[in-house]
């Protein structure tokens, strides 16, 4: 394969990752951004650092962008993620300015259009990296560690990801806005779900056969940030030591696939060494 076949959506796809991704990795990390907390918090919202998640995210693309011209990286680049990539950055783009969009009043209507739009552009998003995700996983399985690294895990991260952000995203536009109002029954109740299918999709990315831990260990750190930034006094005790507990679950899901995962490795190494003649 020469480094220029198909060089045409190698172009477009870095075009897409310069012009569209930049501004979410800078933003996600300025001091003081309100990127992805939506127009206003909710009993949801989580600490800024998760949102950090960008930058790592971007810099592994940033990999992927370069790995694409090399033999190892053709087949699940072009073959994989297709054109469905720089549709994927544009999506995002629009997901990030509308999800930082809010107005300086407060309860405004702007501010539920902003919110609404966001969680509707959000479910885009999650629909085209879960379909990117499960391409590569089954149909292009990483064999090197390039390919682990630099196309495998961003769209790992990815994909866990943009199931926090669906959650977010919803409770920003349909929930109520905690700097104004407490948390009443029904508020503790939705909380409480969003936080049992956020540690149930963690667990299951960790102790499913074909496991992805990169996956639930961003929701799991999503759980932290959560808990982190939903204290007694901004909250309640259900809300904050809900999250608590949800993010204990979940990491003693990650950390426990973790451990079979290193065990099954070194059985497999040890199985190679084992002379098959005695």
């Amino acid at each position: 394969m020469a480094w220029n076949d198909s060089l045409a959506q190698k172009l477009i796809n870095i075009a897409a990752f310069v012009l569209f991704t930049g501004g979410n990795s800078y933003g996600s990390v300025a001091p003081g951004s309100r990127w992805g907390a939506g127009a206003h918090p909710s009993y949801l919202t989580p600490e800024p650092w998760i949102f950090g998640t960008w930058a790592i995210i971007h810099i592994l693309l940033i990999g992927l962008l370069v790995v694409q011209f090399t033999d190892v990286g053709h087949a699940p680049v072009i073959g994989g993620l297709g054109w469905r990539f720089p549709l994927l950055c544009v999506l995002n783009a629009l997901y990030a300015g509308l999800s930082s969009a809010h107005s300086s009043g407060h309860g405004s209507v702007s501010d539920f259009v902003w919110s609404l739009l966001a969680f509707i552009v959000m479910i885009f998003v999650a629909g085209s990296v879960s379909h990117i995700y499960r391409t590569i996983k089954v149909h292009y399985p990483a064999k090197t560690l390039l390919e682990v690294v630099f196309i495998h895990a961003p769209f790992s991260l990815w994909h866990g990801f943009s199931v926090v952000l669906l959650f977010l995203s919803g409770f920003s536009a349909f929930g109520v806005d905690a700097s104004h109002h407490k948390a009443g029954i029904a508020t503790d109740i939705l909380v409480f779900a969003a936080l049992l299918l956020l540690e149930a999709t963690a667990a299951g990315y960790a102790l499913h056969a074909n496991g992805d831990l990169v996956g639930a260990a961003v929701i799991s750190a999503a759980l932290l940030a959560i808990f982190q930034h939903q204290t007694i006094s901004h909250a309640n005790k259900f809300i904050h030591y809900s999250a608590l507990v949800f993010f204990i679950i979940s990491l003693v899901a990650v950390v426990r696939a973790a451990i079979a995962a290193i065990q099954g490795r070194s059985a497999a190494g040890a199985s190679e060494r084992t002379p098959l003649v005695a």
